[in-house]
């Protein structure tokens, strides 16, 4: 009985003892928290897909406590979630525009042209390494095996017909779409953009016409009835500027192959 007893109390006293080591330990080598921190990282959705350039929401709403990221870097949350972080740190959201990813073709399979059948793995990057890069005869266009769609975590965008394309309404412009597209034909443009250019082709002469039944020939009609000077021909393919775009629809009416939409 006196055993159980001594055994007993050698149990508690090292018990006492590791408490108060540890208790010690946690004091001397505690990290400092920033209370802001922890209140922004609450209000971020949590998703981690790395749209505002952070590894992580951690990492994001460490360097908006910090100051180092503004109160809108969140792509997810939009202008919801930048107005509570912006109450957090004492600062106005400001304005944000939402913006969507895009996909610069149109070319699907009854547009564009086939140059040959493709077998191998159906990822648009390992295609791209192959020569041939897939079976459609345009090889500025969207292959349409989807590495795009498996990168998405928000279900935002689906092939079909061949061709990439995005729902607006899900998507929240993290930008994963566009770093797995080896073509480049995917880029952020605001939500409510009147017209945008469905074409990422730069050859000219008969291959273009040939290769797809929507692409861009660089006739420039488009370029001379704006009257704002927002579309430009450059390397023989349309582009918008739209910082200067008022929405007029000028240019897809000049377009008579139906590449602005």
């Amino acid at each position: 009985m006196t055993g159980v007893i001594m055994a007993a109390i050698v149990v508690g006293a090292i018990g006492l003892l590791i408490g108060l080591l540890l208790g010690f330990a946690a004091k001397a080598f505690a990290v400092p928290v920033d209370e802001k921190e922890i209140e922004v990282r609450e209000f971020l959705p949590g998703n981690n897909c790395g749209g505002c350039g952070y590894a992580g929401c951690d990492a994001l709403a460490k360097a908006i406590a910090a100051g180092e990221a503004p109160v809108n870097a969140c792509p997810v949350g939009g202008a919801a979630v930048a107005e509570k972080i912006g109450n957090v740190m004492g600062v106005a959201a400001g304005d944000s525009v939402k913006m969507v990813a895009y996909v610069k073709c149109s070319g699907t399979c009854d547009k564009a042209g086939i140059k040959a059948n493709y077998y191998g793995i159906s990822d648009c990057k390992r295609a791209a390494a192959i020569p041939g890069r897939g079976d459609k005869a345009c090889s500025f266009g969207c292959m349409g095996f989807g590495s795009c769609v498996a990168a998405c975590k928000f279900d935002a965008i689906h092939v079909e017909h061949g061709v990439a394309v995005v729902d607006k309404e899900k998507c929240v412009a993290c930008g994963k779409c566009a770093e797995e597209c080896p073509n480049g034909l995917i880029e952020l443009v605001p939500y409510d953009a009147k017209w945008a250019v469905a074409c990422s082709n730069k050859e000219k002469g008969a291959p273009v016409v040939k290769n797809c039944s929507v692409s861009c020939i660089a006739c420039k009609m488009c370029e001379k009835v704006c009257e704002s000077g927002a579309v430009k021909v450059i390397d023989n393919l349309a582009v918008i500027d739209r910082t200067l775009c008022t929405g007029c629809g000028k240019c897809k009416a000049a377009c008579k192959r139906g590449v602005i939409i």
